[in-house]
Order: structure tokens, then sequence, then C-alpha cells
């Protein structure tokens, strides 16, 4: 038998066992290489004044979520609900990132869907966004006290989410000195 003949069969083979493994995987799940890092230095602008800076010291001393969204984004509408839930509880705070927008498309979008958000950052040059690693949004970071990313979570977080995911790692952080 020519063992040269197997090798295009071998490598199909590869190939399907490569992509099976890809499909078992959630998409949501995108692996952050900053988990445990610390969350980057930046500087931005308020979405609601120009004048004032929003940086990384907002997101010490207290646990963030931290919320990537646009209004041009059709899963923020999903998920936004939820969000508007999770400003009611206490022992956190979130913090938005309004991404590739217009300052007056974002504030808009706000007025009209409601604000969740304790902060809102204006992004949109996709300054911070590049250095935390956004792919698209929406986008949902949680950062502990001392401002380590913990946690990352891809596209609209849904109620299960919320639930089984988020909140018990906000409770477990606040437990932490």
């Amino acid at each position: 038998m020519n063992w040269k003949a197997l090798i295009p069969l071998a490598v199909f083979a590869g190939f399907c066992i490569a992509l099976a493994i890809g499909l078992t995987r959630d998409p949501a799940a995108l692996p952050s290489q900053l988990i445990d890092e610390p969350f980057p230095e930046f500087e931005l602008t308020s979405l609601f004044d120009e004048q004032q800076t929003v940086d990384r010291s907002v997101l010490l001393g207290q646990v963030s979520v931290v919320n990537v969204f646009g209004s041009w984004c059709t899963s923020c509408i999903y998920e936004h609900p939820g969000l508007m839930e999770m400003r009611k509880l206490d022992g956190f705070q979130l913090v938005g990132i309004n991404w590739r927008d217009t300052r007056e498309a974002g504030q808009n979008w706000l007025a009209d869907n409601g604000n969740p958000y304790h902060v809102v950052a204006f992004d949109p040059a996709s300054i911070l966004a590049v250095e935390i690693g956004v792919v698209g949004a929406p986008e949902t970071y949680i950062v502990d006290k001392s401002g380590r990313i913990r946690y990352k979570y891809s596209g609209a977080l849904s109620p299960d989410v919320v639930v089984k995911e988020i909140l018990p790692l906000i409770q477990k952080l606040q437990a932490e000195s």
C-alpha cells in the first residue's frame, strides 16, 4: 500500500477533529488575557460632560461591572432591562463605556432607554476598547475592588447569566478584603 496516498486523508481527518472541538465551545466565553490583570490605565471624558474626566480610579475601592455598549448595538437593547434591574442592587457600581458612537447618539439612547450606569465614559475612537480587547458590543467585565479584571462576558447578558454567573461573582468579590 502507498502510505503517501493517506496523507490527504490524515490532513482532512485532523481538520474535522479541530472543527468538531471548536464547535463544542461557547462563543460567548471568549478568553481574555486580562483576567486577573489590572484594568488598564485610561483617561476618557464623561458621556454627559466633556469637561469631566473618567479614569481607572473610578474602578478602585468597590466592585465594578463595566459594560461596553453603543446606540447602534442591537444586542445592547436585549440586555438593557437586566442592567436597569441590576442598578437597583447594592454593593457594586455599573460603569458604562459608550463605544464607537457620537456623544449625542449615546446620550439620546440612554435618555430613551434609561440610564443604569453610575458613570459613563465616552470612547468614540476605541482607545479603551482596544486596551481591554473588545471585539464587539455588548461586552461586560467584572472588576474587583483593587481594579483587577476578574471576569469577561462577550455578548448580551441574559437573565440566566446574570443570576448564575454575574451576581454570585459580585457577592464573592464583595466579601474579599
